[in-house]
């Protein structure tokens, strides 16, 4: 599921990298630099790739919930499942400028349905500072 992740051409464009996945969450890691600046001043990320990282982070929990529940499942059926994946709402609350060399996106699943999916998200700088906190829906079929 990793390689899956890292493939998709936003998240190698932006530089998303997964740095853990489990039962419970995952996180996605994110490394500064110059394009992902949304305010040259002050040199802060931008606040659109803090959204799509939390927006990242809770379609990968809402992926790897789907395989822990359909584990029976051919790949095949799975990437069908997959396919069926798509963010319906996305809250995001920025709690703090996005200033760090590094930052961590956490995801957990709140709730998988049978349609739709609930996930929880933050992202942390590398001080361990939370900059944005966020909740979003999903359909899964």
């Amino acid at each position: 599921m990793r390689a899956g992740f890292e493939s998709i051409a936003l998240h190698a464009h932006l530089g998303f990298k997964v740095k853990s996945f489990c039962a419970d969450e995952v996180q996605i890691e994110l490394s500064m630099r110059p394009e992902l600046i949304g305010t040259a001043m002050h040199q802060r990320l931008h606040g659109g790739v803090i959204a799509a990282i939390l927006d990242s982070a809770g379609g990968f929990a809402i992926c790897h919930a789907v395989v822990d529940k359909h584990c029976d499942e051919t790949l095949e059926q799975l990437g069908m499942r997959f396919g069926r994946i798509g963010t319906i709402d996305l809250r995001v609350d920025f709690l703090r400028q996005g200033i760090g060399k590094a930052f961590v996106a956490t995801g957990k699943v709140v709730r998988l349905g049978g349609r739709i999916a609930t996930t929880q998200m933050t992202l942390a700088n590398d001080q361990g500072e939370m900059i944005a906190s966020g909740t979003a829906s999903f359909v899964v079929s």
